[in-house]
Order: structure tokens, then C-alpha cells, then sequence
């Protein structure tokens, strides 16, 4: 039986217990959650290997890539800024970063960027795992493409494409990398173990990802040839999972979709300043205006790269998937967060109050909803 270290108050047990399921009967391998109500942390767990070869504990401050968990931390960062006026969500793309105005893409608004539909999802050009470690390569080559669909008609999940189009936004803005805004505006000063571009002294903490079993009859040829061409330019163009992941060169990178590195700990914080109305640890980082922009929801839609088999139509907001009917967040259908890739999770719930962060290192099939996840959002909702 895996040991659970950390601390839980006792009207939150339920989460320590949903925590220790999945390791009993969700093939958890290694992991940590934290759950904070009111700002204030109610429940920090964490238990488990930080390897496949089980010879490295999990222990409290362990690193691991969120995968796209580290979407919202983004949106974070573009919301900072336009809470300063910096950065207007209806303006053009092109009116702060001028060459993306190519391929017809001249009125293409920030908020398209935010909320995955700006046409973008992928590019048509053979992209290489190493092309996505060259920040000028990736964003000359998406600043000259034309988009997939029709701008603003509807989402197709920019699954690697985001965080070089927001966080180019934010670097012309700003005048910094989105791992240099958010260190020094936000993890720097919040004491937050959160990184995008992950120095090489932090190596020794980093847990090794593991790809779970896909499941039975999951041929990839075939799924792929089910594909739209917008969902096969963003999930295998290129290819990339694990293996890669745990390579130097990508902790090194500023991936802003897919690479931050963090505790569960700093991700319930950053979605905890979503939760608590902007502020947190005494710190304001955002209006409560800007909180609600945030979740402004752009209209629901079949995701055109997530499809019907993700469960019909969901619906994105500026940065961050709402709850919704299906209840990705929680039973508030306001509620908000991003997944990442394999199971990782962000949670804010601005009415409760109440953040999640969820991380872990052995990577299920789904891009979404994973199983151990739902488990302890239940749990955590059974307890308010």
C-alpha cells in the first residue's frame, strides 16, 4: 500500500481518500494534489515514486510537466496585462505583433488566440519535436500560416500552438518571455514553485513521466484517419509524449502550451487567484473584472480537434475551459481550469471559493477528464 504524506483537515478526509484510490485501483504512480478554500490550503498530499523504476520516493517539493495545465498559468500572465490596459482582447493580433497579419489573418482578434479559434491548431508544414524547443522557428512559421478554418467560427484546441501565440503576444507587449513575465511578476513574488523554462539546477527534483497502456483496440493509424486535418495538425504534427518530455533540452525551453514544471502546490495557488477574485497570499494580481473576462465563455461548439468523442460540445473561455453540463470542474457550470495532458489539473471555482491543483507522472490516454482527477474534484465538492 502506497504511503500518503502531507497534511488534510479532517471535513476533507474524502480527498485523502479519493488521493489513495488512485493509487490502489487507478495505477497511479507517482503524485500530489492540493486543495485550497478561501486561500487557505485544506488539503497537501502526496505519495508515490518520482520514476517508473520506483527508486525515487515522491517527495514535497517534487517537479513535474503539467502539460497543458500550464494554459491557464499563461493566460494568467495575458490577463495581467490587459488588467493593465496593456493588452486589449479585442484588438488585432497584428496591431502588436505585426507579421501575423500575413496569410489573411489581419483581423484576427487576441481574444481568438485565448479561446483556441483563431484557425491555428497546427501547422501544415512537417513540424519535429526539436522545431518546437526554437521559439523564433515556431512563431515566424505561424505568424506566415494561414488558419485551418475560419477565424472566431469556432474552438479547435491549439493543443502545442498556444503558448507560442499568446506568449508571443505577451513578449511584444512586454518585452519578456512568457518564463521571464511569469517569474518576475508572479512566481517570484508569490514564493511559487512554478516554472516555464526549467533551470538545470531544479533537474534533481523532477519526476520521469511514464505513458500508462493506451487501451484496448486504440490503433493510432486509425484514429488518425478519423481525424479533421485541424486535429491532426495539432495532436501529430508532431507526434510527442513522454519520452521527449523528459529530455534536458525540454525542461530548458519556453513551451508555454505543454512544458511548465511545478508542484501541485503552485498550481492551486495560480488557479487560486482565479478562485479568491485576483488576489492571493495578500497579493493582488488581478481586478475582479478581470477574473470575470476571464470566463467569459466564447460559445459552445464540437471542438473541431477534439470532436464529438470528447462528449459533444464544450465550451472555452479566455484561456480556460469552462465546467460546463459535463462537469469537467466541478458542478458549477462557471467554474473553470485546464487539464493536461494525461492527467493534470488546474482548478478555480471563484463561487466556492476553492482551488485544485493536481499532478502526477504516470500519463493516462486522455487528454481530458481523466479518471483519478474526477475522483478527487468529487471528493473535494462531497466535502463543501
Amino acid at each position: 500500500m502506497t504511503t500518503i504524506h502531507g497534511s488534510c483537515d479532517d471535513r476533507f478526509d474524502g480527498v485523502r481518500k479519493a488521493f489513495e484510490e488512485n493509487f490502489s485501483a487507478r495505477g497511479e504512480l507517482g503524485a500530489a494534489v492540493t486543495v485550497t478554500a478561501g486561500g487557505r490550503t485544506v488539503a497537501d498530499l502526496w505519495g508515490g515514486h518520482a520514476d517508473p523504476g520506483l527508486t525515487r520516493p515522491w517527495e514535497r517539493d517534487t517537479l513535474v510537466n503539467v502539460w497543458s495545465t500550464t494554459k491557464g498559468v499563461v493566460a494568467l500572465c495575458a490577463h495581467m496585462l490587459a488588467d493593465r490596459g496593456e493588452l486589449d482582447p479585442d484588438a488585432p493580433v497584428a496591431s502588436y505583433w505585426p507579421e501575423f497579419a500575413a496569410g489573411g489573418k489581419q483581423d484576427v482578434p487576441v481574444r481568438d488566440l485565448l479561446s483556441h479559434r483563431a484557425g491555428l491548431s497546427g501547422l501544415r508544414e512537417p513540424t519535429s519535436p526539436a522545431d518546437l524547443l526554437d521559439w523564433e522557428l515556431m512563431t515566424s512559421r505561424l505568424a506566415a500560416a494561414e488558419p485551418l478554418w475560419e477565424p472566431g467560427t469556432r474552438s479547435g484546441y491549439h493543443a502545442l500552438t498556444y503558448g507560442y501565440l499568446v506568449g508571443e503576444v505577451i513578449r511584444r507587449v512586454s518585452g519578456r518571455t512568457v518564463g521571464r513575465f511569469l517569474r518576475e511578476e508572479v512566481t517570484g513574488p508569490l514564493g511559487l514553485d512554478f516554472a516555464v523554462g526549467l533551470p538545470e539546477s531544479e533537474d534533481g527534483r523532477v519526476a520521469q513521466l511514464a505513458h500508462a497502456a493506451p487501451p484496448p483496440g486504440s490503433e493510432q493509424a486509425e484514429i488518425f484517419a478519423q481525424m479533421h486535418p485541424a486535429a491532426i495538425a495539432a495532436l501529430a504534427n508532431p507526434v510527442f509524449g513522454a519520452e521527449e518530455a523528459n529530455e534536458p533540452a525540454w525542461r530548458r525551453a519556453e513551451v508555454p502550451a505543454a512544458n511548465g514544471h511545478g508542484t501541485a502546490r503552485a498550481v492551486a495557488a495560480l488557479y487560486g487567484v482565479m478562485a479568491c477574485g485576483g488576489s492571493w497570499d495578500g497579493r493582488r494580481l488581478l481586478s475582479p473584472e478581470a477574473v470575470e473576462r476571464a470566463r467569459q465563455g466564447q460559445g459552445p461548439c464540437v471542438d473541431l480537434v477534439l470532436g464529438a468523442g470528447f462528449g459533444g460540445e464544450t465550451e472555452i473561455a479566455l484561456g480556460y475551459w469552462l465546467s460546463g453540463p459535463r462537469g469537467s470542474y466541478g458542478p458549477n457550470p462557471r467554474a473553470f481550469g485546464h487539464d493536461g495532458y494525461g492527467g493534470s489539473c488546474g482548478l478555480a471555482d471563484p463561487e466556492a471559493q476553492v482551488s485544485i491543483g493536481y499532478v502526477m507522472n504516470r500519463m493516462g490516454p486522455l487528454i481530458a477528464d481523466d479518471p483519478r482527477k474526477m475522483a478527487l474534484i468529487e471528493a473535494v465538492y462531497a466535502a463543501l
